[in-house]
């Protein structure tokens, strides 16, 4: 839980209300329930959150932040999970494809909760998406199996089958904590990277990244 908190700039409390369900200022109590069933089994009494968990809580964070309203937000969740047929419907190229229908709008008649087309959601849409492209890298089955959150272009890599999901540099593979916690003791970027065998240019990356999450 810290480090998805640390890595999504989201709170552990909220994070968990997100995953177990409990009430919040956001959730009337009446209608609690959690958004998604996690990847992973609590380890210990800790909650634990898999790869996929960690890019849903950024997908949420990001909708809730441009305005969307939590009522709004968890019913587009659960259409999206039976239109798609997965647990973490926001981390599949499908709805980011055929997401230009996911603000849609509650109505309530005789024949229950209806789903409305609401052209500014395009927009919120929109807003929300483009960032995420940008550093989301998805397989030919359209699930999402890397997450680049410096860009495509960039060293860094958080990668489920590598370091169990750390961050890391994407060639050499080494935690870009170590890397930063080094240029935090002195060392000169030249001198980390011949000491971890790290292209001169993943250790600026490495950097660049780890600052950004305490900034």
């Amino acid at each position: 839980m810290p480090d998805a908190a640390r890595l999504c700039h989201v709170s552990p409390r909220r994070i968990r209300y997100w995953l177990k369900g409990l009430p919040s200022e956001e959730i009337d109590e009446a209608e609690d329930r959690r958004l998604w069933k996690g990847e992973l089994l609590p380890i210990g009494d800790k909650l634990a959150l898999g790869f996929l968990d960690l890019q849903e809580v950024r997908f949420i964070d990001a909708f809730l932040r441009t305005g969307v309203s939590w009522r709004l937000l968890r019913a587009t969740h659960t259409n999206a999970r039976g239109r798609y047929g997965v647990e973490h419907p926001f981390c599949t190229r499908r709805f980011v494809t055929d997401g230009r229908q996911i603000m849609e709008e509650i109505s309530h008649d005789a024949m229950g909760v209806a789903y409305e087309e609401v052209l500014q959601g395009q927009r919120v849409f929109r807003q929300v998406i483009e960032p995420f492209l940008r550093e989301l890298e998805f397989a030919e089955n359209d699930q999402l199996v890397r997450w680049w959150p410096l860009g495509t272009s960039r060293a860094v890599v958080l990668d489920p089958n590598r370091h169990f999901g750390q961050p890391i540099t994407s060639r050499s593979g080494v935690l870009t904590e170590i890397l930063y916690t080094a240029s935090k003791a002195g060392q000169t970027v030249q001198e980390i990277a011949d000491w971890y065998d790290v292209d001169p240019v993943a250790v600026r990356d490495a950097i660049e990244f780890e600052r950004a999450l305490v900034a």
